[in-house]
């Protein structure tokens, strides 16, 4: 596959099939990705996966959670506190698009509460990566981070498998910290469901809009 190919393709999978992910498979993966590149080669990440019946116990642990209401202090925004346009557009009209594809109207909150939910069942997918980060670094070093889960995303592709990136697991820093063993100088930066897309299901018919490159791109001497 070429890198266009596996970028045009990439999208956030939303409902996978049981297959499961051989491991030698994943482990190729992530030895490839481990190329990318990092300021000062410092490779600030530190990845976890998890799978088969310990993701089991994960997704059993969330649905206790979630069914006693159990709250938790992010460590980081996910988003700017004040979202302004035009980034807050794109974010309703991704969100719109979505229900939409399922038929899922805006005014049925408790619809749209339950498929959130499904985030923490990675969407039925049978692997799941979370990235770590040393809480002493800063800006540079997310970046760092998500040039390596772009080359892991991407690689995927090339497996002809599919990804989620989740950065709603940041809500339940917490709990991850306890189950994954993550020590304390270390914090959660994203959780990614991986596995084979289940194309029948209507929500992996949606492609995300961009915007066009007059928008955000300019040109000088060129």
């Amino acid at each position: 596959m070429q890198v266009q190919e596996a970028i045009a393709s990439r999208r956030s999978v939303r409902d996978f099939l049981p297959t499961p992910v051989p491991g030698e498979t994943i482990r190729r993966v992530l030895t490839q990705a481990l190329r990318a590149p990092s300021g000062g080669n410092l490779q600030p990440w530190y990845l976890h996966v998890v799978g088969g019946e310990r993701l089991d116990a994960l997704k059993a642990l969330m649905r206790e959670r979630l069914d006693a209401g159990t709250a938790e202090e992010a460590e980081y925004d996910v988003y700017p506190r004040e979202l302004l346009s035009p980034y807050r557009d794109r974010r309703f009209q991704i969100g719109e698009d979505m229900y939409a594809t399922m038929g899922v109207p805006r005014e049925d909150k408790p619809a749209r509460r339950r498929w959130f939910a499904r985030n923490y069942e990675f969407f039925g997918a049978p692997l799941a990566l979370f990235c770590t980060l040393d809480k002493r670094h800063g800006p540079p070093q997310w970046s760092d981070a998500g040039m390596l889960l772009q080359s892991i995303m991407l690689l995927l592709r090339t497996e002809g498998l599919d990804s989620c990136p989740q950065e709603s697991w940041a809500n339940y820093p917490q709990t991850l910290r306890e189950f994954l063993g993550i020590p304390p100088e270390r914090m959660l930066f994203t959780g990614m469901a991986i596995g084979y897309a289940n194309m029948a299901h209507p929500v992996n018919s949606l492609v995300a809009q961009r915007a066009p490159l007059e928008e955000v791109v300019s040109f000088e001497g060129i």
